[in-house]
């Protein structure tokens, strides 16, 4: 009897030390790609549902993990952390692909104030409700308030390119969500260090630095990148999307290496490279769109693989009464004090205050102190959990009610932009743009003559329900219908805006104050 459970013993043994092989990995393909797929289908309850796609990606997570049917355990905190910052840096390249200058140019200013002197009032704030409410140590209280009081980019670019707001809110709202990154990442690391936390004003002078480092970069690499893009033409349209993700994460490894903020940088580089009107952009965009899935899907499924279900018990009341000083009174008064220069009306600094989005973010920092040896940090990462599930359960779905409430909802008479691929024609010095009319674009019952191009543009071909033909100067074009349009290249800018201003304003653009000077001039 004992010889045959050795026996079993060293069977068991055996099997655990066999190497790796090809049916091993046959078999871990075929969990991911499940798994993939589950997770593409949650997508859809998601969209309906109004709520951001990270608690969907986290109880599979947990679904997965000890407490669940997979029965996973994982507990590497330290490889969570590694790979949430990857995700995050492909995540902040798609956010930033997606921002459009002329919306967050005029938003900057406030997004700064708000990164800099909001994440200090929230910070101060949510960290005195924490001590004082709950009982928790300064040092514990301080990084709980920290970790939770930047904003995720994940959740906010979700959430908010769903709800058509002003474009002043949605600017501000997505660049106080990669700028804020840097300080709050400065202050964890502070807090979460051995020994007292000395020289306070030496972190506002580090946190200046590493800011000015990383934008400094973020620009010089994104501009650099754009310039090599447009005068290189690359040998395949494939070819595109690698190379603007290869610039972006550069720009990120440059400005972490330099002592810079990473975060910061590769959102700065994104978005030069989001407005520069690179070749085969939707394409590239496209990319870059189900790249940042699936950094979603796997960062969100690790960190629900991470918690332990059944500790969290004993922190769901501590963790919902700060997070209600942190919804109801820190990110308010933040909002309030950060934008008080700026005379921004109140029901905006209401949508603000409310849109303080938090996701896998603070969850990902919340790892930080684990990886120290902070005492307590089990407790204070399934604090901030608990809190980031619960107020997203709340914020997400009701973001769209509120706005409607204050009157920000901007989808009444809201024309949709077209969608233009540009692909370089490097021999004959010219571009063969593709526009594609969407449902919602005044560029529909507009004839061909009346779009105005500039000389050297031309509409040289029409598709419309799956059959195409050479329009005529009367051709009435339809909403659905894809126009080629070849210009050579110095009027290639010039043809775009004409085909942007009429998309918004109809053949009246230009005449009717539509639409860029240059449009105006030359029709």
């Amino acid at each position: 009897m004992l010889g045959s459970k050795r026996s079993h013993r060293s069977a068991r043994l055996a099997r655990r030390e066999q190497p790796l092989t090809v049916h091993h990995l046959n078999q871990l393909l075929l969990v991911c790609s499940l798994v993939l797929l589950i997770a593409v289908a949650a997508v859809r309850i998601s969209s309906r549902s109004g709520l951001p796609s990270l608690l969907v990606y986290l109880g599979i997570g947990i679904a997965m993990g000890q407490d669940g049917v997979g029965d996973i355990h994982f507990n590497n905190a330290e490889l969570t952390q590694v790979i949430g910052y990857a995700a995050l840096v492909v995540i902040l390249t798609e956010g930033g692909l997606g921002t459009k200058w002329k919306e967050i140019r005029p938003a900057l200013p406030a997004a700064s104030s708000m990164a800099l002197i909001g994440v200090a009032v929230s910070v101060g704030v949510t960290a005195a409700g924490a001590h004082w409410l709950i009982g928790l140590e300064w040092r514990q209280a301080l990084i709980i308030g920290a970790v939770v009081s930047s904003t995720d980019a994940a959740a906010v670019f979700s959430v908010l390119r769903k709800i058509p707001l002003p474009a002043r809110v949605t600017g501000v709202l997505e660049a106080e969500s990669g700028f804020n990154d840097a300080p709050v990442v400065i202050l964890v690391v502070a807090f979460s260090t051995a020994g007292p936390v000395e020289h306070w004003y030496a972190l506002l002078g580090e946190i200046a630095l590493e800011l000015a480092i990383g934008a400094a970069i973020g620009i010089a690499v994104g501009w650099l990148g754009s310039w090599g893009l447009r005068h290189v033409a690359l040998p395949a349209s494939g070819l595109y999307p690698i190379a603007v993700m290869a610039i972006a994460v550069t720009a990120y490894a440059a400005g972490a290496l330099a002592h810079g903020s990473g975060f910061l940088a590769v959102y700065l580089a994104s978005m030069m490279l989001g407005n520069a009107k690179l070749p085969h952009w939707p394409a590239t965009r496209g990319f870059a769109d189900g790249l940042g899935w699936i950094a979603q899907i796997g960062m969100f499924v690790l960190l629900g693989l991470l918690v332990t279900p059944h500790d969290l018990g004993d922190d769901i009341w501590p963790a919902l009464l700060i997070g209600l000083v942190l919804t109801m009174v820190a990110r308010p008064l933040s909002v309030v004090i950060s934008l008080a220069p700026f005379r921004v009306p109140w029901q905006e600094q209401a949508l603000m205050s409310w849109a303080g989005l938090r996701g896998a973010v603070p969850i990902i920092l919340a790892t930080i102190p684990m990886v120290s040896g902070v005492e307590d940090s089990r407790r204070i990462f399934n604090i901030v959990f608990v809190l980031v599930v619960a107020y997203t359960l709340v914020q997400g779905p009701t973001l769209p009610w509120l706005a409607r409430k204050l009157h920000l909802d901007t989808s009444a008479g809201q024309a949709a932009d077209l969608g233009i691929e540009s692909a370089p024609l490097e021999r004959l010095r010219g571009h063969l743009l593709s526009v594609a009319i969407p449902a919602g674009s005044r560029m529909h019952g507009v004839e061909t003559n009346e779009l105005r191009l500039p000389a050297g543009a031309a509409v040289t071909l029409v598709v419309r329900e799956g059959k195409s033909f050479v329009p005529l100067p009367t051709t009435v074009l339809r909403r659905g219908d894809e126009l080629l349009v070849v210009t050579t290249d110095p009027v290639r800018d010039a043809a775009e805006a004409r085909l942007r201003a009429v998309g918004q304003g109809g053949k009246l653009a230009g005449w009717l104050g539509t639409g860029t000077p240059d449009d105006r001039a030359g029709r």
